[in-house]
């Protein structure tokens, strides 16, 4: 069989795919500041807005994309904080308006479950959800998809939170770890012992070695009756109290109500608030060529190495006796480099950042500190 005819294949299979399961849907999570990929991600335009490697796609158009091949665009939403509301617009014009969640202030990603797990029931209360971040790689496109059925095939027929692990290929502090318990559902399911986020190099080493940790990859599914009942367990579940009117549900009086109540919920983490406080997660371990390109670490492990074991993204460069750096410069400059060895460099704007590579996500933060303060938020 010719190669145009698997494809055309698959996408046949695909569209069989999205006709029968009318049931699932997507949320992308693209609210965050990107401040660990500064300076290139700025406050005002974060990494998920960012054409990052100059494919031509965003991290967000990249997301939706692979989205896009198992559920229609009608069924995803994207949460996103309201500054960053036309942004969205303008990169995916194919989602409806109305599936833009613009939140009013900053918060993390639990309260941003918890209004689309309400839009998602009040559209169909027998729907089956795929949480999935806006910043990371897939490799292996046609796996992701095959992972991503069973798992809504899972979560249809139980009422547990499924989150998908990728094993480690090293001992990255940077990355949340599953720990895989006794109890088995199927093929390569496992209920979950234990979740540890960003472990130091030590402990990292240990789980890797270990064989019982897997790399929380951030994406998890569930039906959402089921993520409406832990959402209540840990929440204060502000949106139920629309339900306690008379008032019957419209989309305008949710936007009214969210307005209004959105900041009464905690600043928490799905994975803190919700996956690691109930009993009854488990973990499906995949290969879908996984990595999380929310730090300058994480990206240049998941990127080809060049001439040195350096990573240059879409930059014009002379490296002359350098190793293992990371660099991205405006398109109309020029670096030379020279004697540098596992550092970042990166300039946007009016920041150029030279920082060491390991374990470079706390540096950033503290300057991104230091220099708000010392200079102001132009720079950030």
């Amino acid at each position: 069989m010719h190669g145009s005819e698997v494809l055309c294949n698959l996408a046949a299979l695909n569209l069989i795919f999205m006709v029968n399961r009318h049931n699932d849907f997507c949320l992308i999570l693209a609210g965050g500041k990107g401040r660990r990929l500064w300076p290139c991600s700025r406050e005002k335009k974060p990494k998920q807005f960012l054409d990052f490697f100059s494919t031509g796609r965003t991290l967000l158009q990249s997301t939706f994309d692979r989205l896009t091949k198992i559920i229609p665009a009608e069924r995803i939403l994207v949460s996103t904080n309201q500054d960053y509301e036309s942004l969205v617009a303008e990169q995916l014009p194919e989602l409806p308006r109305q599936n833009i969640l613009a939140e009013p202030i900053f918060r993390n990603t639990a309260p941003s479950v918890a209004w689309a797990s309400f839009r998602i029931y009040h559209t169909n209360k027998d729907a089956n959800v795929i949480v999935v971040p806006s910043d990371q790689a897939v490799f292996k496109e046609d796996v992701f998809q095959k992972n991503m059925l069973a798992g809504l095939e899972l979560v249809e027929h139980n009422d547990y939170l499924l989150t998908m692990g990728v094993k480690p290929t090293r001992p990255e502090p940077g990355y949340g770890y599953v720990q895989i318990g006794d109890e088995k559902d199927a093929p390569d399911v496992w209920k979950v012992k234990s979740f540890t986020e960003k472990p130091d190099r030590d402990f990292a080493k240990m789980f890797m070695e270990s064989g019982e940790f897997l790399w929380n990859t951030g994406i998890f599914l569930s039906n959402v009756k089921h993520l409406i009942h832990c959402m209540q367990a840990v929440l204060p579940f502000v949106l139920r109290k629309i339900d306690n009117d008379d008032t019957p549900y419209s989309l305008e009086l949710e936007q009214k109500f969210i307005q209004e109540n959105f900041p009464a919920y905690p600043h928490l983490s799905i994975d803190y608030g919700i996956l690691e406080k109930n009993e009854n997660v488990y973990v499906m371990k995949c290969d879908f060529g996984w990595a999380d390109l929310g730090m300058w670490h994480s990206i240049y492990e998941s990127q080809a190495k060049g001439p040195g074991d350096n990573v240059v993204i879409d930059s014009k460069v002379l490296l002359d006796d350098s190793h293992g750096n990371i660099i991205k410069l405006p398109s109309d400059h020029v670096g030379i480099i020279n004697g540098l060895e596992n550092y970042i460099v990166a300039e946007k704007d009016n920041v150029l950042l030279i920082c060491h590579k390991e374990d470079s996500s706390a540096l950033v933060r503290k300057y991104i500190n230091e220099v708000h303060i010392r200079f102001g938020e132009e720079y950030i």
